[in-house]
């Protein structure tokens, strides 16, 4: 590796870690990822709790609960010490709850949501702060369905500095009909379409990421096409091609992951057809991004 790339892993790898009272927390990877024990999320949870997994997410942006037993109303109860919650915007449609989004696989699947490398929802305004996916069945022969995900902080960080500087100040059209290619989105579905800065800031931490990704990034609004496209394929190239930047979750029945879809993207692992995979997603209202 170059120096500049092993000189961004060492700063996050060589952090040291702040004790934890109330949970235990354990590195699923060096830089993103942990698995988080101590706590039944079907109970309320005291505010010093909910004060170390808020530091546990800021600091691993992904962390994973195991062996919960959940209902939804405990399910929208976590998520919502976290921020509003998202209404979805398909929700009517089949007059299901609004603040969950079924999330299902199986023999009569022809895809899946997620089998990219993508952030959530960046063609809205405000793209989520984080998502709660709780899976309770996973495919039946035991293995397969892992999701991965890359942290963003690192994607940049890992970049050249001459690079960083020509990405910082430029901007980028994320575009709501690009996860719809080869499909027909319902006539009551609103496409959303916004502009965001190829590198934005962490709104809570500060700290600088890569923000753009394959499954809505359409064009960076400075260049020429042809420019643009090099230069966006290079950077989803980056992310999907690095494995030091992404941590892999094992699903097993009745576990909830949390991310921080601020600063991280993911990618669902289709490779259990036709075995099936069921969960329940909650997502959490954010910000407009800011560079």
């Amino acid at each position: 590796m170059e120096e500049h790339v092993l000189a961004a892993v060492e700063r996050v790898t060589t952090r040291p870690p702040e004790p934890y009272h109330t949970i235990t927390v354990r590195p699923i990877s060096p830089v993103i990822g942990a698995e988080v024990c101590g706590l039944d999320l079907a109970t309320e949870l005291s505010d010093k709790q909910l004060a170390e997994v808020r530091r546990a997410f800021l600091d691993h942006h992904v962390l994973v609960f195991r062996d919960q037993v959940i209902s939804a109303e405990d399910h929208k109860r976590f998520a919502g010490h976290f921020g509003e919650l998202r209404r979805q915007p398909l929700a009517d449609l089949d007059g299901g709850d609004p603040a969950i989004l079924e999330i299902s696989a199986g023999r009569d699947s022809r895809f899946v949501a997620g089998e990219d490398w993508h952030t959530d929802g960046t063609a809205e305004a405000e793209p989520s702060l984080g998502s709660m996916l709780y899976v309770t069945r996973t495919p039946e022969i035991g293995v397969g369905g892992d999701t991965l995900w890359a942290n963003m902080h690192l994607a940049y960080e890992m970049l050249s500095p001459p690079m960083r500087a020509f990405l910082d100040g430029l901007t980028a059209i994320h575009d709501g009909l690009i996860p719809w290619q080869g499909h027909t989105p319902p006539p009551e579905y609103v496409v959303p379409k916004s502009e965001h800065p190829v590198v934005v800031r962490h709104p809570e931490t500060g700290r600088r990421l890569l923000f753009v990704n394959a499954g809505f990034t359409s064009h960076i609004t400075q260049l020429s096409r042809s420019e643009s496209r090099a230069v966006l394929d290079m950077l989803f190239g980056w992310v999907a091609q690095q494995p030091i930047l992404s941590c892999r979750v094992h699903w097993t029945p009745n576990t909830l992951v949390f991310w921080d879809n601020r600063c991280t993207q993911h990618h669902a692992v289709w490779d259990y057809y036709p075995h099936s995979r069921y969960g329940q997603r909650v997502t959490i209202n954010g910000s407009r991004p800011v560079g």
